[in-house]
């Protein structure tokens, strides 16, 4: 050969958009893409962007193969540069074209470094190079990115996807995260990882059974598959019932398998799973059947989406008993404002002004890190003078937390100037 390289530009067409969209099956592609045309992989670094998009290299001892992809045109654009004669780019081509399904291609090979045009020049090696050892096995890179159009949150993982299955209504995914431990996606959004989760499940349950007047006994919990809320629930000895209605069954398998410390409370018997629609199931509910409803829903989007509506808390209102409370996941002032301020005039609106109130908290892994809790009761409700200290207090030497606590209590039903502004339509 007399060049230092070849270098194939290749455009991968109709391609299967979820392959496309999914960050593991890429990399492992590309890397056995390497590995078949004979190169030495050092490692691999790869990004997805959500929604659609993954955007990742392999650097092999011989070069590179790099790639980016258009999910939603089904185009992947591939770089194959190899130096050498050992290794044949060709052989990379054919098996990231079954990889990806391709239905048709473009290629173009160059190349690289004409021998005739270059002169060749002695290094000398330093004893530092020289006693460079090369790695048993490569390392790898990989990220996953949540975002919307103006911003995102990365967070690199390990290895391969460990539990990746499509429900009717959503795309399940486990990983293993370098900083936050194992984390869990439903469409490429993160809904929990061992490292933080305990912010958003402390937060979600534990202000709303404080304030509660009485001792809680039946408790509905909606959404809430990978079992965070009801670990919270049963704290409380008071608690004799918990009904909870998650309308997919993929959650609650990717939690017992993957969050054990997260699914720990699935068998416990005071504990009733009905794997269906929660706003089915509170449209059927008999009138004032509930100490606490605990709505721990995703973000306004497919099957979370009318979790928000407001036919659906006039139905919690009515299944409430007459001092029962209810507490939501009511999202970021930062992230949906829209859908945050509108949940809240829904509870002013169906439970009374006074009624009706909003506690943030921080959730480092979760869209802007501000996050929130909307809590309202049957009956007028103030949660910072209806605190019982004695009886938190008490409640807290037994179950040590790791995020809530009275002075968090008090800090979060306190939110800053912008967010009253927010809520009182004055922004």
């Amino acid at each position: 050969m007399n060049s230092l390289g070849r270098h194939i530009l290749v455009e991968f067409l109709g391609c299967c958009p979820e392959t496309l969209n999914d960050v593991s099956i890429i990399e492992k592609g590309m890397v056995e893409a390497a590995e078949k045309a004979g190169a030495t992989v050092i490692n691999s670094t790869f990004h997805h962007f959500s929604p659609y998009g993954v955007s990742g290299v392999v650097v092999i001892q011989e070069s590179h193969l790099a790639i980016h992809t258009w999910p939603e045109y089904q185009y992947a654009a591939v770089d194959l540069f190899t130096c050498g004669d050992t290794v044949e780019p060709w052989i990379s081509f054919d098996h990231l074209k079954q990889v990806f399904k391709a239905t048709n291609h473009s290629a173009l090979e160059m190349y690289r470094g004409n021998i005739n045009l270059l002169n060749r020049t002695e290094l000398q090696q330093t004893e530092v190079n020289r006693n460079i050892k090369p790695k048993a096995k490569f390392s790898r890179t990989l990220w996953f990115t949540d975002r919307d159009e103006n911003q995102a949150l990365s967070l690199r993982y390990l290895g391969d996807c460990l539990f990746n299955q499509r429900s009717p209504y959503q795309t399940v995914r486990v990983f293993e995260t370098s900083a936050y431990g194992k984390m869990l996606t439903i469409d490429n959004c993160i809904m929990a990882t061992e490292r933080d989760e305990m912010h958003y499940h402390e937060m979600l349950v534990h202000p709303c059974m404080q304030l509660h007047h009485g001792s809680p006994q039946n408790v509905l919990v909606i959404g809430g598959g990978d079992g965070g809320t009801i670990r919270e629930i049963f704290k409380y000895p008071s608690v004799e019932k918990v009904t909870m209605v998650e309308i997919d069954e993929l959650v609650i398998k990717a939690s017992k398998e993957f969050f054990p410390k997260l699914a720990r409370e699935f068998n416990n018997p005071k504990l009733r799973l009905i794997v269906g629609d929660g706003i089915e199931f509170i449209k059927k509910a008999e009138p004032e059947s509930y100490d606490v409803i605990i709505v721990d829903g995703a973000d306004p989007v497919g099957p979370a989406e009318g979790l928000f509506s407001e036919e659906f808390y006039r139905n919690c209102y009515r299944a409430l008993k007459s001092n029962g409370l209810i507490s939501a996941q009511g999202e970021s002032p930062m992230f949906h404002e829209s859908a945050f301020v509108a949940l809240h005039q829904r509870l002013k609106k169906i439970f009374g002004a006074q009624s009706a109130h909003v506690a943030l908290f921080f959730a480092p892994t979760y869209p802007s890190g501000m996050w929130s809790i909307q809590i309202a009761q049957k009956g007028p409700l103030n949660p910072i003078k209806d605190l019982n200290v004695e009886k938190t207090s008490q409640f807290l030497k037994s179950n040590p937390l790791h995020y809530y606590n009275i002075d968090v209590h008090y800090g979060a039903f306190s939110p800053p100037n912008f967010v009253q502004q927010m809520l009182k339509g004055t922004m």
